[in-house]
């Protein structure tokens, strides 16, 4: 559904006959479409939610909007070239993407620029490391586990090495401290195990240790121990939960079922980090119960498609990095939304292709192109396949220029 569109190729036959045969746009055309309605969709939001902000950083009332403008067509540009390139040709590259992943995460942690008590931007906010770090994991995992698939059972060359991948990654993470990408970065490490067909008791041992961490990681930051308490006390009575998740509830109760109206909302103003984090709430309240409904449902059909294509891929590593990078994407947008409504502690997860930031649109652009070239690839060799066929059936009746089977009425005169 989607993949493809036909049009009327005619190949004509020495009797006139014509033959239709089916031409494929190679792209998955709702997978398209949901990302081009967040990118717009988000672009009007953050032109919205952004004012604030804005003037609080002595900048013109539009500059995150044009900003955000500005990496939408970084993140289109990006799209595109991951989509044309065979993803397969990454394989070469994986060592030159990791070691680069470590400096720039060696660098922010300890260069970096100190935004929220935190070290996690480079160039005046420009650049997050840990969100290329979720990509670059995500696509390394993807080649090795497939590289592995005979000895991923036995614990010495597939557990001890792929824990050790993600330990290191997820340290160097926390030394900014990035709590929430360092839990990211762990809970797609072990789906992908998963997705790769381990032993379910590697699966159980994984489960443990990635529960295990994620509690030490808790309890050794105070910023991640305060969030938890704050979500336990959320918990028993909402009345006494943090300033922040009472003002996104607010935002959500007044928009209704169709909310007050794009630009017309007020609890941006009083929402920390309105055009990113937070934005969430915006759309609930200025578009209503409905318009956040929407962007749910748009959240499925990516979701649904990037699943789909992985399910469809022509070799494991395919199959493993579309899945991977559709739950990457789809588990942002639920932890970005479970927060604002309290289902969840508060992480700082953007809400991929909406919030404004452009690291984080950048790299999911990217992924986005990916998915879509493992779609493409597969579609490329289905096409390939199916011409073959056609021309064999075409051979097939054209023979040497005459049918290569006598008529009966033919061979009926014949014996007159």
């Amino acid at each position: 559904m989607g993949e493809q569109t036909a049009v009327n190729s005619r190949i004509a036959s020495p009797l006139g006959e014509s033959s239709v045969r089916p031409i494929r746009l190679g792209i998955d055309v709702p997978l398209v479409l949901a990302v081009m309605f967040l990118l717009g969709f988000g672009i009007l939001m953050v032109y919205s939610a952004s004012w604030q902000p804005s003037m609080l950083a002595e900048k013109p009332v539009t500059y995150f909007f044009l900003n955000q403008l500005r990496w939408v067509f970084v993140g289109i540009g990006a799209a595109l070239f991951f989509m044309y390139v065979d993803y397969r040709r990454w394989k070469k590259w994986l060592v030159p993407m990791v070691l680069v992943m470590i400096v720039l995460l060696v660098w922010v942690a300890f260069f970096g620029e100190v935004r929220f008590n935190s070290r996690r931007t480079l160039f005046n906010g420009s650049v997050q490391p840990s969100e290329l770090a979720k990509l670059v994991i995500i696509i390394y995992l993807a080649f090795w586990l497939q590289s592995k698939q005979e000895v991923l059972n036995n614990i010495h060359f597939g557990l001890i090495p792929m824990i050790t991948i993600l330990g290191l990654t997820a340290g160097f993470i926390m030394l900014q401290p990035d709590l929430s990408a360092t839990l990211t970065i762990l809970v797609l490490g072990g789906l992908m195990f998963f997705l790769a067909g381990v032993d379910w008791r590697q699966i159980i041992l994984i489960l443990i240790l990635v529960g295990g961490i994620g509690a030490f990681f808790l309890l050794v930051s105070d910023t991640g121990r305060v969030r938890f308490e704050q979500y336990l006390v959320a918990l028993q009575d909402p009345v006494n939960a943090h300033d922040h998740i009472k003002r996104s509830i607010e935002s959500i109760v007044r928009g209704g079922f169709f909310g007050v109206g794009i630009g017309k909302g007020s609890s941006k103003f009083a929402l920390p980090v309105s055009h990113t984090d937070s934005i969430f709430a915006v759309i609930a309240e200025e578009t209503g119960l409905l318009g956040a409904g929407v962007v749910v449902l748009t959240y499925m059909v990516l979701m649904w498609r990037g699943m789909s294509i992985a399910r469809k891929a022509l070799d494991m590593q395919g199959r493993l990095l579309a899945a991977g990078l559709t739950f990457w994407i789809t588990l942002e947008a639920i932890l970005n939304m479970g927060v604002m409504v309290s289902v969840f502690p508060f992480a700082g997860n953007a809400l991929p292709l909406i919030s404004a930031g452009g690291s984080n649109l950048t790299m999911t652009m990217a992924a986005v192109g990916l998915i879509l070239s493992v779609g493409r690839v597969a579609n490329h060799k289905k096409n390939e396949e199916e011409g073959r066929a056609f021309s064999a059936v075409v051979n097939l009746r054209r023979g040497n220029g005459r049918r290569g089977v006598s008529r009966a009425y033919r061979s009926s005169h014949t014996r007159r």
